[in-house]
């Protein structure tokens, strides 16, 4: 189809969500899913050639313009996005599901030791997970797992784009020898500024002296001038 590349660049530059391939072929029927593809790919190969301020990436199952993350400062002064926060509870919430899914509530509340319902309740009201049916079990409880809007969140193209449990260790590893040797310098820097002598004391100290030195020279300078004045030229002392 003539002019395919630009009309999927027209039609992903407006969308405010990945689209799939088969949302594209529902807007553009004329073309057939390869020739699609191929336009995607050679999309994605132009902005990667192009090194710009965005890209084209595969993200949540499909395909959406992004800007590079060198540039995410500047996009933040024009935009000035208030981040999503999420507690640290929601967090290991959300990360049970999304390596353990399909979850229940229980099984969750097993892994972290309290209860989750609040948490479950945010991480549902702003669309990171979803409710995937109820388990066959006494009291059938709801099944959760994470969304698309959770893949797009966490730029990961699928669920197998999770960090493995090895690179998390990994990486927590690194960090920790990173505090041990940032506290390891800091003790070191600490124990050789009580070795050295204090500067300004030392100064000090030595001014005192001189001081001191200088006062004692005074004082028997004096002590002499009177003496001479108390006594005659040779030397005996004068009658008052």
């Amino acid at each position: 189809m003539e002019d395919l590349k630009n009309i999927v660049e027209s039609i992903l530059f407006v969308a405010e969500e990945p689209l799939t391939v088969d949302r594209i072929k529902r807007v553009v029927a004329d073309a057939d899913t390869t020739e699609i593809r191929a336009a995607l790919q050679a999309l994605s190969q132009e902005y990667e050639d192009r090194e710009g301020g965005f890209y084209l990436r595969e993200v949540a199952g499909g395909f959406q313009f992004r800007t590079r993350p060198d540039y995410t400062e500047w996009v933040k002064r024009l935009l000035m996005p208030k981040p999503p926060r999420l507690s640290r509870a929601a967090l290991e919430t959300l990360a049970i599901i999304a390596y353990k899914q399909p979850a229940i509530r229980s099984d969750i509340e097993h892994l972290r030791g309290v209860d989750c319902g609040g948490v479950l309740r945010v991480l549902l009201e702003r669309n990171l997970i979803r409710v995937l049916g109820r388990k066959d079990i006494p009291g059938r409880p709801l099944i959760y797992g994470t969304t698309r809007r959770f893949l797009e969140v966490f730029d990961l193209k699928d669920l197998k784009e999770l960090p493995s449990p090895e690179e998390i260790e990994s990486v927590a590893r690194e960090k920790f020898d990173l505090i041990e040797e940032l506290e390891q310098t800091d003790a070191e820097a600490d124990s050789t500024s009580e070795q050295q002598p204090d500067v300004a004391n030392f100064e000090s100290a030595e001014a005192l002296t001189d001081s001191r030195n200088s006062g004692a020279a005074d004082q028997g300078e004096t002590e002499a001038i009177a003496a001479d004045k108390d006594t005659d030229g040779n030397g005996d002392r004068k009658n008052a």
